[in-house]
């Protein structure tokens, strides 16, 4: 049997500014059907990718395609599959949510017959149409958002690309937005969507690709990658925090058996372990031996913090935005 074409295809993708390698040597694919997240923190080069895959942006070297057609060579094809909901909106205060669906359907070349079809479907899987006809300067963030959602998918495309889609949104607005991204998967659509939000990328992404400085740095399902770490996270507290005494308790527990590393930080140590419940005693033992006063332990297992430091080298630099009224 035939491998299926991906929805997504990125070669060796390459974008430079000068000096500057804002995408360097990037090369995914992304199912069909599925929910495909890229996941790093601003200026790791996500945005610049998917501009890249909806034509905006030609690559230095490399190539994407989008079924199979490429985005440079053909983009007048690829422009026909895809919908694009942008990181900054670009709503009219003015317009109701109507009346942009209908520009947009204008715009798309989309019969009159066929307009009203989607405009309707769409108000009624976003729950929109109670504020179909209000001036869209009446709208929540959560709404605007649920708006810039609807006019993506206006064109009907078979893959959506979503670029921060919760920015700025509160808790609650972020949650139904997640639920609106799960609805248009189980409708076959394929989505790709950056984010800097880990718990975003966890929790909706089927797969995800982390970036950092323009590269690929893992590939695979949330799951997959905190699996690959291995081991469950304690990290322990010490006061005060003496370096020397802090490096004498990670080089005396670099020789217990069920640690797995060591990385010593300022105020203490953070361990990967193979059985938790023998590693807290015997990492109880070790300090009180060595006159390490523990302040704090905290223990969980493998997030997705912890597989960008693996693979990275340093934590995840993510920004949490004022959120939006949702009233």
């Amino acid at each position: 049997m035939m491998d299926r074409i991906p929805a997504l295809e990125a070669v060796h993708l390459t974008k430079a500014y000068d000096a500057v390698r804002a995408v360097d040597d990037l090369s995914f694919d992304v199912k069909e059907g599925e929910i495909f997240g890229l996941l790093g923190p601003n200026g790791a080069g996500k945005s610049t990718t998917v501009k890249i895959a909806i034509t905006l942006l030609c690559p230095s070297a490399g190539r994407a395609m989008i079924f199979g057609v490429d985005v440079v060579e053909h983009a007048d094809r690829v422009r026909q599959m895809i919908g694009y909901v942008p990181q900054e909106r670009a709503i009219d205060r003015f317009l109701t949510g109507r009346e942009h669906l209908q520009l947009l359907g204008a715009l798309y070349h989309l019969s009159r017959e066929e307009a009203e079809r989607r405009i309707r479907e769409l108000l009624k899987l976003l729950d929109l149409e109670h504020k179909a006809d209000i001036p869209a300067k009446n709208y929540s963030g959560g709404m605007k958002r649920k708006l810039d959602l609807a006019c993506g998918l206006i064109p009907n495309p078979k893959v959506l690309f979503m670029d921060e889609p919760t920015l700025g949104l509160d808790v609650q607005s972020r949650l139904r937005i997640w639920d609106y991204v799960r609805r248009l998967r189980e409708r076959g659509i394929t989505v790709v969507m950056t984010t800097n939000y880990l718990d975003e990328a966890d929790q909706l992404c089927d797969r995800l690709a982390i970036i950092d400085g323009g590269r690929l740095k893992a590939l695979g399902s949330p799951l997959e990658l905190k699996a690959g770490l291995g081991g469950d996270s304690i990290s322990v507290t010490v006061g005060p925090p003496e370096p020397s005494r802090i490096e004498a308790l990670a080089e005396a527990l670099r020789a217990v058996p069920v640690i797995r590393s060591v990385s010593p930080r300022p105020d203490g140590v953070d361990l990967r372990v193979d059985a938790p419940e023998k590693a807290v005693p015997a990492v109880l033992e070790t300090a009180t031996r060595l006159s390490c006063r523990v302040e704090f332990i905290e223990y969980h297992r493998p997030r997705l913090d912890d597989v960008f430091v693996a693979y990275t080298g340093h934590v995840f630099r993510d920004e949490f935005p004022k959120s939006e009224s949702n009233e």
